[in-house]
Parts: structure tokens; sequence; C-alpha cells
């Protein structure tokens, strides 16, 4: 009986190896089946990334306030509050740990 299927062998493996690279290739982690897992988190980096921008162009915009060429009195009081930790005696100071 073996000795009928031996020349099938080669062509079953084969068989056997392109239903298993196949399935993978739909079902796996980077699969054709999961682009919405994908798209998923493309569509939240995509947010966080712009959050972390609108917050780059506010930090820019305070250091661009604090160069010599620029002083801004306002801002470095606020600064200068904060770090001494002093306060005038009608502002509420809230403390928050970074």
């Amino acid at each position: 009986m073996f000795a009928r299927l031996r020349p099938y062998l080669p062509t079953a493996a084969l068989a056997f190896l392109i239903v298993y690279f196949g399935f993978h290739a739909f079902t796996g982690e980077r699969g054709l089946l999961s682009s919405t897992q994908r798209d998923a988190a493309l569509a939240a980096k995509s947010q966080e990334l712009a959050q972390l921008r609108t917050q780059r162009q506010d930090l820019e915009a305070r250091a661009k306030l604090l160069r010599d060429s620029s002083l801004s009195a306002d801002l470095l009081e606020e600064r200068a509050r904060s770090l001494l930790g002093f306060g005038h005696p009608n502002d509420y100071v809230i403390r928050v740990k970074p």
C-alpha cells in the first residue's frame, strides 16, 4: 500500500505547504484578515500624534516667549513662582505631581 502512495508524497507535501502558508497569509498576525486591527491601531496612533504635535507647538511657543529676544514678563513670573514655590497671597495654589 505504501509503495502505491510513494509517487504522490512530494505532491502531497507541496500541497500541504501551499495550504499552510496560504492559511497563515490570511489569518496570521500580519495577515490579510487582520487589517481591521491594524486600522484601529493606526487611528489610535494618528490621534496620539496629533495630540503630541499640539503639545509640542504649545511648548515651542512658551519656549519662544522665554528667549532673551522676546521675554514675556507674565510667563517669566509664572515660571519663577512655579519653580520657587511662591505665590501671591490672593492666589490659589494647587500642587500636582509631575
